[in-house]
Formats: structure tokens, C-alpha cells, sequence
């Protein structure tokens, strides 16, 4: 079976990618392994370059249930600061907003195939990328959109995670005074070895999404349990943030070895690497589905421009690699332990800082595609 394009992932990047191309008139399939939407590792964050690229996809992200988001906030200990965004962003978890692509991308007319894992992405004999899915079937086009997200394809791994970092996601129905609280705000709260998240998403509950590294975690018993209890120890305020909160998940959705700062150098032709695939950002900067998007975007962009992968990857690095760099800078910034225990006292000083922040480690936006591309 062979088209023009073949899309490896139906996540965030894999579905803007295909319905750009589809709207541009290109032949597209895109494999993915889970058969329907589910809720994902995320922390639901889609700030103002996010909503910018979801409009331009005809996403309407409020009609979705999306909950606009006003402030960040910064707690450690039992100190807390807030300051307001300096741009509009919203929450919206990513089982719906995964659920709007999908659909998007099939009224764009990408054929979409769902519960279908890729066991091998090679480039053949005759200069085609052939994925291989798990019953033996073979799809095969000139060019591919690795979209894999946080999961690696054999053969197209990136660099492994010096910190063991892991992450945990769950939603909660809050209090009512608690989710009076929070409403319209993200805020961050930071503990020894990690961060975490929370905000308010659609259906009036709550996500909170942390990540802490390996050796935190097996202070903790290597139990979800007791690292929650431990980072309630370490940060009150998310002690009292989750007081009489009722966990609305079985359990809590799990995920490893996260290469924060990863950005890729190079790729082989005719094979354009987009989402995380191409960039992991730290998740405190709320920058991740931005990063999807804008990855996507300029990834079409580029072949439908008729420029070469191996060209584009490096080109969409240097372009990146200012803002990642001030976010780790930040993110190290975050678990120096002087730093966490004076930074709420200083941004409650100079709140300012965390806007200046927050501007400084967004995606920037060059040109976008030709509006056929994005036409309804």
C-alpha cells in the first residue's frame, strides 16, 4: 500500500501534520497503535502558540470544553506566588482534544489506521520508507512523519535520559473551596528531585501531572502512594491543594526516561521527525503541545516546499535551541534547593519575572503554511 506521505503516531504532531498535507492536496496515511483516543502523559497546557495553530486547524478549542487559564503560580513549601500569563492560554485534556484531530484529520481525508503498532520503519531498495506493522502488513511511501511522541520506534531512538526522569499523571475532583481556588490558574509546585502541575481541565476536575527523578521516587518506596504522600510532606501547599481530593483514575498513568533537552541534530531523507521525536522541552514551561504543533506545522511546511529533511531538521534546531536552553536553565533553577526555597518569596517581589519567563521560553513563530493548507 502506497502514498504520498506516511505519518508514524495519531498523537497531537502526527495529526496536525496530516491534516496539513491533506488539505494541500497529498495522499496520506497515518498508522496508530492505540485503537481510540486515551488520556496520555500531559500536562493539558495549551498555551498562546498552541491555540493560534489549533484555530488554524479548525479546532474550537472552547466549543471542546477547554477552561481558559489566567495566572500561573508558583508554590514551594508552604509559599506561594502568582502572576498573570502574558498571553491567553487554556487546559484541555488530551483524550478530547486527541479525539477533535482525529476527526479533522479524516474529514481532511487522511486514511487512519487505528490499532495498528509499527514493529519496523526502514528506508527500502528503491528509496521508499517501509513500515512494517505487527501482523506482517507493509505500508510504504517516499516520505514519512516520525510522531511516535514519548515512545521510541526500534531503530529511531533518542539519546537515553541521564536523570531517570519519571512521570506520573492523575485527575482529581477537588474540593469546592479547593476548585474555587484554582480556577483559572496553573500552578507549579516544587518538591527535593522533581516538579509537578496542576490545573483545572473540562467537567470540573483537576490534572495534576509531576515528574521526579528515579532516586526520589525510591526514597518513596517506588510506590504511588507514598510519593504522593512524600511531595505533600515536601510542599504543603499541595497538601492543602489536594485535601479531601477525590483521585478519579485507578491509577496513575505512568511514563520513564524522559529526554529533557533533546533536540534532534540530523535525519535521513525523506524522513521529517516532529513532536517530541524532534524536541522534549521540560514540562514545567506548559510548552510541550506547542511544541507538537509548531513542529508539525513547519515539518509540512517544509515538504511541501519540497525541502529536504536532512535539511529542515537542523534548520528547525538552531531555531529551537535558545528557547530549550533557557529552559533547562530554569528547570535546574528549579531543583537547586536554595533556589526553591527563595523563588516564591522573590516572585511574590517580582511577579513580573515569571511573565518574562514564560515569554522567553515560548516557541517563536516564524511564517505559517499558505492558508490552503489550513483551509476549511
Amino acid at each position: 500500500m502506497q502514498d504520498e506521505v506516511l505519518i508514524i503516531g495519531g498523537g497531537v504532531a502526527g495529526c496536525a501534520a496530516s491534516i496539513a498535507l491533506a488539505r494541500a492536496g497529498r495522499s496520506v496515511t497515518l498508522i496508530e497503535r492505540e485503537t481510540t483516543p486515551r488520556h496520555k502523559i500531559c500536562g493539558e497546557f495549551l498555551s498562546g502558540e498552541a491555540l493560534e495553530d489549533l484555530h488554524a486547524l479548525g479546532i474550537n478549542v472552547a466549543s471542546l470544553g477547554a477552561v481558559p487559564i489566567h495566572h500561573v503560580r508558583l508554590a514551594a513549601a508552604r509559599r506561594a506566588a502568582e502572576a498573570p500569563l502574558p498571553f491567553p492560554a487554556a487546559s484541555l485534556t488530551r483524550k478530547t482534544l486527541d479525539t477533535a484531530l482525529i476527526a479533522a484529520a479524516i474529514a481532511a481525508g487522511v486514511r487512519i489506521e487505528r490499532g495498528r503498532s509499527v514493529q519496523s520503519l526502514n528506508r527500502s531498495t528503491a528509496n521508499l520508507w517501509q513500515a512494517t506493522l505487527d501482523d506482517g502488513t507493509v505500508y510504504q511511501a517516499p516520505t514519512a512523519f516520525l510522531a511516535t511522541g514519548k515512545h521510541d520506534l526500534r531503530g529511531h531512538s533518542r539519546p537515553k535520559d541521564p536523570h531517570q526522569w519519571v512521570a506520573f499523571k492523575m485527575y482529581y475532583r477537588l474540593s469546592a473551596a479547593q476548585k474555587a481556588d484554582l480556577a483559572n490558574a496553573s500552578e507549579l509546585t516544587l518538591y527535593p528531585g522533581g516538579y509537578g502541575g496542576i490545573q483545572p481541565v473540562e467537567d470540573g476536575i483537576s490534572n495534576f501531572c509531576c515528574v521526579v527523578q528515579q532516586r526520589y521516587f525510591a526514597r518513596a518506596g517506588l510506590r504511588w502512594a507514598d510519593l504522593l504522600a512524600k511531595m505533600q510532606r515536601d510542599c504543603p501547599h499541595l497538601a492543602m491543594r489536594l485535601h479531601d481530593a477525590q483521585p478519579l483514575l485507578d491509577k496513575p498513568i505512568t511514563v520513564t526516561h524522559i529526554p529533557y533537552g533533546f533536540l534532534r541534530r540530523a535525519t535521513e531523507d525523506g524522513l521529517y521527525c516532529i513532536g517530541d521525536q524532534a524536541a522534549v522541552i521540560p514540562s514545567f514551561t506548559g510548552d510541550g503541545i506547542s511544541i507538537a504543533l509548531h513542529t508539525a506545522r513547519h515539518a509540512a511546511c517544509a515538504y511541501l516546499a519540497a525541502e529536504p529533511a536532512p535539511v529542515f531538521q537542523p534548520k528547525l534546531r538552531s531555531a529551537m535551541l535558545p528557547q530549550m536552553r533557557l529552559a533547562e536553565a530554569a528547570a535546574k533553577g528549579l531543583n537547586n534547593p536554595v533556589a526553591r526555597a527563595l523563588l516564591p518569596f522573590c516572585l511574590s517581589v517580582w511577579p513580573g519575572a515569571m511573565r518574562v519567563t514564560a515569554k522567553l521560553t515560548r516557541v517563536t513563530q516564524p511564517a505559517a503554511l499558505p492558508p490552503q493548507a489550513f483551509a476549511s
